[in-house]
């Protein structure tokens, strides 16, 4: 098939002398895709969606999963990507960009066949300007194996959504929103990783990463650190409401975990705020929703981003979160946690997310079994 240009190429936009069909390396593991969460402030219901694009391996894929009561509805679907990069539907899965970076507008779909399967429209409205997250890159030996650039972003949400015959009304004083979009290199599954997956495995991961919107401000957080605790990412920031943006110096996590595993239910971040004046952020978890379920990150064994499925795969199913020991891999991923934070006397929501595998020196953990032996740490 000749190779010709696509329509993006007749705007002055490229980085690179190619054109925007192609990105500027050959690693199968190039994505650029986005993440939103959808959270009611009394804990009901969470709803994540996000849409993927793969253009090395010529896939693009989305999702939908809601967290309601204690089962999980998902909604999944790939195919094959095409030259119309600024159409971002995928089965009944669609994102549009009404105005960028300001309102955006997230649909699925229901099924006919199945009246009480997942479907929404929703509208997210920006409430707080989009900030930058620190430049990511992870190694394994001497190889790069994630390079990511990505923006988070706070606002609102307004339109309803459908599941098992009930119809949630979302609005804007009842429920939050928080999105977050990436681009760049990350693994995907199907590639031979070679002696360094299997002479170079990590110790272990501690992960926290937190988008929290008040009324008045945005509060960002990110921790990420490996087995001795060595800090390898590290953001604490607030987005003021007039753009202005501060800086709060190394946060420090407390995370009272379940008793027998490495489930938080509540957390204190320690923060710097301006003058050194000490804060703190605490999370008190309200739903919680395993990423490794339905939404297609690691270690989920029945789909996970970038795989090829064929042309129009879409899968529909849901979760009884009562059983883990139906679903014994969600425990080896990241869970997304709705939350209630406060700080300095304010109230606030957003996402506690959160993983822990293998040691981690600083809260206890000698390795992959060990677990909070009691309340806290």
């Amino acid at each position: 098939m000749p190779d010709r240009p696509i329509a993006l190429d007749e705007y002055p936009i490229h980085q690179v002398p190619l054109s925007l069909r192609y990105v500027a390396t050959g690693d199968r593991n190039a994505y650029d895709r986005c993440i939103f969460h959808v959270m009611d402030h009394a804990g009901r219901a969470l709803l994540i969606a996000g849409l993927g694009v793969y253009p090395n391996t010529g896939v693009i894929d989305a999702y939908a999963t809601l967290r309601l009561g204690d089962r999980l509805y998902a909604v999944r679907a790939s195919d094959a990507l095409t030259d119309d990069r600024l159409a971002l539907t995928v089965g009944p899965l669609t994102i549009t960009v009404e105005e960028p970076l300001a309102r955006l507008r997230l649909t699925c779909a229901a099924d006919p066949a199945d009246p009480d399967g997942l479907g929404f429209d929703l509208t997210w409205h920006a409430a707080f300007p989009a900030t930058w997250e620190p430049h990511h890159t992870q190694y394994r030996g001497d190889r790069l194996m994630l390079e990511g650039r990505r923006f988070v972003q706070a606002g609102t949400c307004t339109g309803s959504i459908r599941v098992a015959g009930q119809e949630l009304a979302v609005t804007a004083g009842e429920w939050t929103g928080t999105r977050d979009r990436s681009w760049g290199v990350r693994p995907i599954p199907g590639e031979d990783g070679g002696r360094a997956a299997e002479e170079l495995r990590p110790e272990g991961f501690h992960w926290v990463w937190c988008p929290v919107r008040f009324d008045d401000r945005f509060v960002m957080v990110i921790v990420q650190e490996d087995a001795d605790g060595h800090r390898t990412l590290n953001e604490a920031l607030v987005v003021h409401d007039d753009a202005r943006e501060v800086q709060l110096g190394w946060p420090h996590t407390d995370i009272g975990y379940r008793p027998g595993t490495r489930h938080p239910e509540r957390a204190v971040i320690h923060l710097t705020g301006p003058g050194r004046k000490p804060l703190e952020l605490t999370a008190e978890i309200l739903a919680s929703s395993p990423l490794a379920l339905g939404a297609g990150y690691p270690p989920a064994d029945d789909w996970q981003h970038g795989t090829w499925r064929g042309r129009g795969w879409t899968d529909r199913r849901s979760y009884d979160l009562t059983d883990p020991a139906a679903h014994p891999l969600a425990a080896y991923g990241v869970t997304d946690h709705a939350a209630r934070f406060t700080l300095e006397g304010r109230t606030g929501y957003g996402i506690f997310e959160h993983g822990s595998f293998g040691r981690h020196d600083p809260s206890g953990f000698t390795g992959y079994d060990s677990v909070a032996r009691e309340a806290g740490r």
